[in-house]
């Protein structure tokens, strides 16, 4: 009887985060066309924020309970999984045309943050207070040098022309609307998030399956379920930007702004598993940038190939 009501309160998160998402961006896509506010933008704060609660509730739960080794695994799984999972499978549904900025500074320092946590490992063996205060602030210095250059940048007459046309093209909601919508939209993603973790990890506990394990595989692929659900229906309803700008936005956000506050809180131990882990996300990181500099999109083939990167990648975790 447990286990079913188990599957139940599974089967309900799908629905939650599914739902949640669609509201989201709706409400998301509106409010930046009436405030003329890029889709990348919008992607690589609100929606990323707001689809990174999962990985903030379970990483700093994690921190507080001195379970630092599930608080690591599960914010480099989720990237991983954000990165070939999420990109891969709104590549599929929909090609995703990717700015010049995310190859240029985006993508970039996301594989920076990455490897900061390789390097303090190898130095430290661990992630102090000062380690996460320095996280936190780099990770202010990124919205601010993202949201400066997007104000600073002039838009040509034809870029004007066509974010007129897309504005024709999308249902701008009233604000108050579009408020319900996003506030409604995360909380949705939020309890959808927990109920998705809390009921995949008892269902892993009972079969026997090991801590770091499950912070890799259950937990990290739970918590990305709301990246992976407002990326595709982004996709789905030519959110291009905002579907690239949630995956790059959220990897970004997990490093620097959820291990910075897990750190903060109480130190957090790096073991070699996680470093190799992360110079996994670091390899497939720059696979991702190579696709999107080679034609600057990223295509149904190259979706396929990321997701096909990723099952080698979950069979070695669990081989191993």
């Amino acid at each position: 009887m447990q286990m079913f009501l188990t599957v139940i309160l599974l089967l309900i998160g799908f629905v939650l985060l599914i739902k949640g998402a669609d509201f989201f961006v709706d409400g998301s896509s509106s409010v930046a066309r009436q405030f003329h506010i890029p889709g990348l933008v919008i992607g690589m704060t609100i929606v990323a924020m707001g689809t990174s609660l999962p990985e903030l509730s379970v990483s700093v739960t994690s921190s507080i309970a001195g379970h630092n080794q599930l608080a690591v695994s599960n914010v480099v799984g989720s990237n991983i999984f954000n990165l070939m999972v999420v990109l891969g499978c709104s590549a599929i549904f929909s090609v995703l045309a990717v700015q010049k900025s995310v190859i240029t500074a985006d993508l970039p320092f996301s594989i920076f943050a990455a490897t900061l946590i390789v390097v303090l490992g190898l130095v430290l063996g661990k992630l102090n207070r000062v380690c996460g205060i320095i996280f936190l602030i780099l990770f202010a210095y990124f919205i601010w040098s993202m949201v400066h250059r997007t104000m600073v940048s002039r838009k040509t007459a034809a870029e004007n022309a066509e974010e007129k046309q897309e504005d024709e093209d999308i249902k701008i909601l009233p604000l108050w609307q579009s408020l319900i919508y996003i506030i409604g939209g995360i909380t949705a993603i939020k309890f959808g998030g927990d109920f998705v973790v809390d009921s995949s990890e008892k269902i892993a506990r009972a079969m026997g399956v090991s801590e770091t394990l499950i912070g890799l595989t259950i937990v990290a692929c739970g918590t990305s379920l709301p990246e992976l659900a407002t990326s595709i229906v982004a996709a789905r309803k030519n959110e291009l930007d905002m579907a690239v700008g949630n995956a790059v936005g959220s990897n970004i956000f997990n490093i620097l702004a959820i291990l910075g506050v897990a750190a903060v809180i109480t130190p957090v131990t790096i073991s070699t598993e996680n470093i190799i882990d992360t110079i996994v996300l670091i390899v497939f990181s720059f696979v991702v940038w190579l696709f999107c500099f080679k034609d600057k999109k990223l295509t149904k083939p190259e979706g396929i190939v990321m997701i096909l990167m990723y099952v080698v990648y979950l069979v070695y975790i669990c081989l191993r």
